[in-house]
């Protein structure tokens, strides 16, 4: 079953190559979707893919992804599964 997931995540997230990571996890997962910062600080992540996939980049999250990061709050909410999304990339 493909999930579309989309991520706030908030704390110490800009600066820190969190979107780099993030982006280096996904691709290693085999996720498709993007990452961007957002203007109040925290990181938005758009991930789809089967619950399997879905799960190892949350649980990555919940274990405080990137080592540079310090996560505060992970945000989560279920969206309706998207055909043009292809890859996994990194939005500016």
């Amino acid at each position: 079953m493909i999930r579309l997931i989309k991520i706030i995540v908030s704390g110490s997230v800009q600066g820190v190559g969190f979107r780099f990571f993030t982006y280096q996890q996904a691709v290693k997962i085999g996720l498709v979707g993007y990452v961007k910062n957002l203007e109040n600080g925290a990181v938005e992540i758009i991930a789809q893919g089967n619950n399997q996939q879905i799960s190892q980049l949350i649980l990555w999250l919940e274990h405080g992804g990137p080592r540079s990061a310090r996560i505060t709050q992970i945000n989560m909410s279920e969206l309706p599964p998207q055909e043009n999304l292809t890859s996994f990339n990194v939005r500016y």
